[in-house]
């Protein structure tokens, strides 16, 4: 894993001093200067993750580094330090680009916790960058048609500073809660709630109630007064995915609240003040369903103010080979096993695939074949059968028996006699019968063991056997 190399700007020695100690034990890989100009050559002769800026510097004080460091790469994270007689720079300063600020005196741990939570967020803005989104900023404008990091960080850059609603449009899998979950993270509100509600999760009878709250006595059932998630989120972002599925009733009340700012509870007569960002999202055909009278065409503007499209993977296939590098890193740190790549011909099986699930689909491919190959490269006998001509990829696959999985060919990654292995094959089922049982119960053991019946004793022993952490599923 690498280590995050942080850059600490800062004219007072001392401070300085202490600063990149408090960082170094945590183990940051830091380095250092005591002004603005020194931190632009810094910079360009080696890129950090993140600067750590005082705002009151000679040379160069750290609003207008700032604004060069940006300019030079958006991608690069920037903490202000500032004493607090200067606090109203560092808010200027995070309104221009900057994560965050700290006041001096600065603790020790309020640094590495900020420096920990902006690198997170800088974390999710690459891995948005596997959705590869094209976003409308202006009429005919258009940022962001790949994969490249810089157009990512850009888009992330220019979405925090503004405070609009934005659509994310695309099909399933393409990673749109990821992106909402990205903008957020990095924008202004980032240290108040993001709340995300799956609009065809929801019986319509309870919608308005889940959204907005209810009074005691509002409806049978009601016994007692509970907020929405719109006042949950207050002062965050909501996230309002499969937005296409709200009913027309629905439509005409979240229109009202986008317009006015307000809501009322169901059951009650007071109108409650509205400060959230909206996100929204949605798989479906927005303007067909205008032009056939199913969505609103006044709220399709108001939600439409920055439209993001995430293209499906079967129009980007050069992007596979990164996310597939990706996706090993990832499920390497996870499963803490060794796998090094793709045979080409795995490779080749995964070019020729469609991927009608799109990026969530290539992912449960890839943790299919590492939890069961056996050598350090992915081999085409470890991909799921459907990908060699089998059955159709489904995104809700049904449970697979140990004996259809042996049926199947289990996608066992050695030899031919591995095939009339029976214990090779019953331990990589076990295994991954095990894994996928963790994963629906979120790592909870005892309920992974009730459901799944498997005895306690028995789970704790093959989780022993296996290497296999709950931990890692408790996400």
């Amino acid at each position: 894993m690498k280590q995050n190399r942080v850059l600490v700007v800062e004219d007072d020695v001392e401070l300085r001093r202490t600063v990149v100690e408090a960082l170094e034990r945590n183990e940051f890989s830091v380095s250092f200067v005591g002004d603005g100009v020194a931190a632009l050559e810094s910079i360009q002769a080696q890129r950090p993750d993140l600067v750590l800026l005082d705002v009151n510097m000679p040379r160069m004080g750290g609003m207008e580094c700032l604004k060069k460091i940006k300019e030079l790469d958006p991608s690069i994270v920037v903490i202000v330090m500032t004493a607090y007689s200067t606090i109203e720079d560092a808010v200027k300063a995070v309104k221009d680009g900057a994560y965050n600020y700290l006041a001096k005196p600065i603790k020790h741990q309020a640094i590495v916790e900020m420096v920990a939570r902006a690198l997170e967020a800088q974390r999710m803005v690459e891995n948005m960058a596997f959705s590869a989104p094209v976003v409308q900023l202006e009429a005919g404008q258009f940022v962001g048609n790949s994969s490249e990091m810089q157009k990512i960080f850009n888009i992330i850059y220019k979405l925090a500073k503004v405070d609009t609603s934005v659509l994310i449009r695309g099909e399933s899998g393409t990673g749109k809660e990821l992106v909402a979950r990205a903008i957020h993270y990095n924008s202004a509100r980032k240290d108040q709630k993001l709340v995300a509600i799956n609009c065809s999760s929801i019986a319509e009878t309870l919608f308005e109630s889940e959204l907005f709250g209810h009074e005691r006595g509002a409806f049978t059932g009601a016994d007692q007064r509970q907020i929405g998630r719109f006042q949950y989120a207050e002062g965050g972002t909501i996230f309002l995915d499969e937005i296409g599925d709200l009913s027309p009733a629905m439509q005409v009340k979240l229109l009202r609240v986008i317009q006015e700012r307000k809501f009322t509870p169901v059951g009650s007569n007071r109108e409650i003040d509205m400060d959230v960002r909206l996100i929204a999202a949605t798989n479906r055909n927005l303007e067909d369903m205008i032009a056939k009278g199913t969505f609103r065409e006044d709220l399709f503007y108001r939600l439409n103010v920055i439209p993001i499209y995430l293209p499906p993977l079967r129009e980007r296939k050069d992007d596979i080979e990164k996310l597939v590098s990706f996706f090993i890193n990832k499920f390497t740190n996870i499963h803490k096993k060794r796998i090094l790549g793709l045979a080409p011909q795995a490779m080749e099986l995964l070019f020729r695939h469609n991927w009608p699930g799109n990026i969530r689909e290539l992912e449960n491919v890839i943790e299919h074949a590492f939890v069961i190959e056996g050598t350090e490269s992915i081999t085409p006998g470890s991909l799921p059968t459907y990908l060699k001509g089998g059955v159709p990829y489904s995104e809700n696959p049904s449970p697979v028996s140990a004996g259809d999985y042996a049926s199947l060919g289990g996608g066992l990654g050695g030899g031919e006699n591995d095939l009339l292995d029976y214990k090779l094959h019953k331990e990589q089922f076990e295994k991954e019968f095990i894994i996928k049982a963790l994963k629906t119960f979120k790592g909870r053991i005892n309920q992974t063991a009730m459901h799944a019946k498997i005895p306690k004793k028995t789970l704790l022993r093959k989780l022993q056997k296996y290497n296999i952490k709950a931990e890692d599923y408790r996400t």
